[in-house]
């Protein structure tokens, strides 16, 4: 099981802080994570659509689609900040 954090907007418009995630079997990335969110149909399809620009980091680690997560991983999903 890994733990979700959503950020911003993310957090804002799917109406949830975190989650708990059983992971699928088999090897995951977070690619495959972001996939398998984006089933839950509707909202979550939409929200993280493969044409939304979203980062992710892993324990706190910048994360790219490839980074591997695991068992008692923390994921974080945020929308992409700007500083001025």
């Amino acid at each position: 099981m890994i733990k979700i954090l959503y950020f911003a907007r993310l957090r804002e418009q799917l109406g949830v802080a975190e989650e708990p995630f059983t992971l699928p079997a088999g090897d995951c990335t977070i690619a495959d994570l972001l996939a398998h969110l984006r089933r839950r149909g509707g909202l979550w399809a939409d929200v993280l659509g493969e044409g939304e620009t979203l980062m992710t980091a892993v324990n706190q680690e910048l994360a790219r689609p490839h980074t591997p997560v695991g068992d008692g991983d923390e994921v974080a999903i945020f929308p992409p900040v700007t500083g001025g």
